[in-house]
């Protein structure tokens, strides 16, 4: 099937010569190209397009998962009517297993996994492997671990109307492809049997199938939904995918568990060699009881670090990933883009040596086998490897991708730079003007912008240099605290803005939530550090402020600030207020480059007549529908306690600064939490660790 794109739109602007120069490039077979596009000018509909004159299998790249969130939906309403994926990672809450040797202190691996996502997951890798009409938005944890396609491909159940098959058989093939038998509580992944009736609620959809067997053939096979057990559709054929990803047919193969008690033996003698006993036993006991668990059950928890015995890899093979789920079936016959590209590559590049040293004090200690140390992500050159031709999509491109899109276009002996550039906005609304004002009285100031645009029912953004003061900026508001003040003493309540902060504590679900309800006027103003940066999209937004935009560093560098004021660039009356008392290297080069591309579209609008008009968008239905609460905050808080008390035990002096740091943060997260569920003993005992903790660093309490 062929890409259908589904727009009321043409392309318009610069984006009809972007798109030509795109496809052309792609299918000259060049391996790097850059689309430099501001914001709001349409690069997500350019790449519609492009994708649409491929027609190639597509993977979308983000660096995180609200903005890939805010893709998929996109693409999704572009394309009804093909296989739009959504892959990221599916913890709301991860605690990598870790160890610190010099508190003896042993963390184990906990998570929390939003089954929704999984069910998404699944249907990504499902839809690459049944059909060429796939675009899978993900996040960067899709170079991550992932199990072997092949072994994920071998695993199905093939069902036909009038097949001879036994209803015994069907059960134990549900169960090698880890769906569980669950007659009273039907819910994803579990299959129930009720007479002549075998219903299996599949792990990657949001239906169930009802496959009727007389126990000797099957006679008829029907969608139904899982709730009211409707019938939806019947069916001729149907296959079953598995319900997990690590899978492999050579679990009930003795060679493989003979090798990993050879390697375990091995490494065993290493340990007593060196008078490390403890570490042996250590060993010796957790890997025995994991092949155990895999000989009865198929499966067991951290089976990842097994990995490489049953994917066949060699110590130091790379692991299979997504992107093998695009190469398996399509060699490098599929397209790669990259949004943001000057955030995810870096990101990319980065994720290997932080996922190595952590495992590598696991095996060192005896908790893990060498193994482990292959169920990694990507090497930054493995990646490279692994990717077909590909777009890198950003407002900033950094050095590197400019680099590659050049060097691609003169191997092919191709005029240009490989760079196709988009600053001409659809709606005509040019860049933002920019202002900047002394820091003092900055957050009088602010208030007051917030109340003006309040009035006219528009929506603020706004940028601290860090979380503890984004939270104190929106209490200050959300409380009225400036009510204390002359200026703002007539204020009605009618008229009080409403204010709330987005962070990366908060939920990756919550996260747009939070977008969606500021759209929706819930909120006038948004507070947050450095995810208000990149791609949210927010036509209501009319004025972003930077606080302490001078203090030159990361967060207010040349891009981060461009990012940051391209956010007000979607609003017809769009502005930017820099609060800072100097005018730092970055602030000017960024100033500058705002003017430049203001000034290219003043004299577009001009030449073509266009007048600037204000973008309306719906606020597109969420991406997984919040569930009811199935307990209380106190309950839900009581289940990790014992993994706080790791925590507020573990002795400052043993930790690095940034690990302080890191670990401070953590615990005034769970303090208010603490507070929320009135576990007010827990808080005071978190409280008082976390002063412990900033008065080792110096910093006042």
């Amino acid at each position: 099937m062929n890409f259908k794109l589904k727009s009321p739109f043409q392309p318009t602007g610069d984006q009809p010569r972007a798109v030509r120069s795109l496809t052309d490039g792609l299918e000259k077979g060049l391996k790097s190209q850059v689309l430099l596009g501001v914001t709001g000018s349409g690069k997500t509909f350019t790449m519609a397009k492009v994708i649409e004159k491929l027609n190639k299998p597509t993977l979308i790249i983000s660096h995180n998962k609200t903005l890939a969130a805010q893709l998929y939906q996109e693409f999704h309403e572009f394309f009804p009517e093909n296989a739009v994926s959504y892959f990221v990672s599916y913890y709301d809450f991860y605690q990598p297993e870790a160890y610190i040797p010099r508190s003896d202190t042993y963390i184990e691996k906990e998570t929390e996994i939003n089954e929704e996502i999984d069910k998404l997951r699944l249907s990504a890798t499902t839809n690459l492997l049944t059909r060429a009409d796939t675009i899978v938005v993900a996040s960067v944890s899709c170079i991550y671990s992932l199990g072997n396609p092949e072994e994920y491909g071998k695993f199905v159940l093939e069902l036909a109307c009038g097949a001879v098959i036994s209803r015994e058989a069907i059960f134990m093939r549900l169960v090698d492809l880890q769906y569980q038998r669950s007659d009273f509580g039907f819910h994803r992944s579990t299959f129930r049997v009720r007479g002549e009736n075998i219903d299996v609620f599949l792990a990657y959809e949001p239906y169930a199938l009802r496959i009727k067997n007389n126990g000797q053939k099957i006679i008829s096979i029907k969608k139904i939904d899982p709730l009211t057990g409707k019938v939806l559709e019947e069916k001729e054929k149907e296959v079953i995918y598995p319900a997990k990803h690590y899978l492999s047919e050579t679990f009930s193969q003795e060679d493989i568990f003979k090798e990993i008690q050879r390697d375990l033996e091995k490494r065993c003698q290493e340990f007593k060699k060196d008078d490390k006993l403890l570490e042996s036993h250590r060993l010796n006991q957790k890997v025995n009881f994991d092949l155990e668990m895999i000989r009865e059950m198929g499966y067991v928890n951290g089976i990842e670090n097994y990995s490489r015995y049953f994917d066949g890899r060699k110590p130091g093979d790379p692991p299979y990933t997504l992107l093998d789920y695009f190469n398996k079936p399509y060699g490098q016959d599929w397209l790669l883009i990259i949004d943001e590209s000057h955030i995810s590559v870096p990101q990319i590049r980065g994720m290997y040596n932080g996922d190595r040293s952590r495992k590598q004090v696991l095996c060192d200690y005896g908790f893990r086998l060498p193994s482990a140390l292959d169920n990694r992500p990507l090497r930054f050159e493995e990646f490279l490897t692994r990717i077909p031709r590909t777009v890198f999509i950003s407002a900033t491109p950094a050095d590197w991708e400019i680099r590659q899109a050049s060097e691609s276009a003169g191997k092919k002996g191709l005029p240009g730079n490989g760079i196709a550039e988009q600053l001409i906005r659809p709606t005509g609304i040019t860049d933002p003007k920019i202002q900047i004002r002394p820091t003092k009285g900055q957050i009088i100031d602010l208030v007051s912008e917030i109340l003006e645009r309040k009035k006219r029912n528009e929506r603020v953004l706004v940028t601290t240099l860090t979380k503890r003061m984004a939270e104190d900026l929106a209490d200050y508001i959300k409380t009225e605290k400036y009510r204390d003040l002359e200026k703002f003493k007539n204020i009605t309540d009618a008229e009080a803005p409403l204010a709330a902060y987005l962070h990366s504590d908060i939920e990756t679900l919550e996260r747009s939530d939070i977008l969606d309800d500021l759209r929706a006027g819930k909120y006038d103003c948004l507070i947050g550090i450095n995810l208000l940066r990149e791609g949210l999209d927010l036509p209501e937004v009319s004025l972003v402020a930077i606080l302490d935009a001078d203090k030159e560093g990361f967060l207010r560098s040349e891009t981060s600030l461009i990012q940051t004021m391209g956010r007000a660039a979607r609003h017809i009356e769009g502005r930017v207020i820099m609060y800072a008392d100097n005018i730092t290297g970055s602030m000017q080069r960024a100033i500058s480059e705002i003017d430049r591309r203001r000034r290219i579209q003043k004299e577009y609008n001009q030449k073509n007549k266009i007048t600037a008009t204000q973008i309306v968008k719906p606020i597109r239905a969420k991406l997984v529908e919040k569930k009811e609460e199935k307990d209380n905050l106190e309950n839900l808080f009581l289940q990790k306690k014992e993994k706080l008390d790791k925590f507020i035990s573990l002795d400052p002096d043993e930790l690095t600064p940034f690990d302080l740091r890191k670990l401070a943060n953590r615990l005034e997260h769970e303090m208010k939490k603490a507070a929320a569920a009135l576990d007010f003993e827990l808080a005071a005992s978190i409280r008082d660790k976390i002063r412990e903790i900033k008065t080792r660093l110096g910093e006042k309490i």
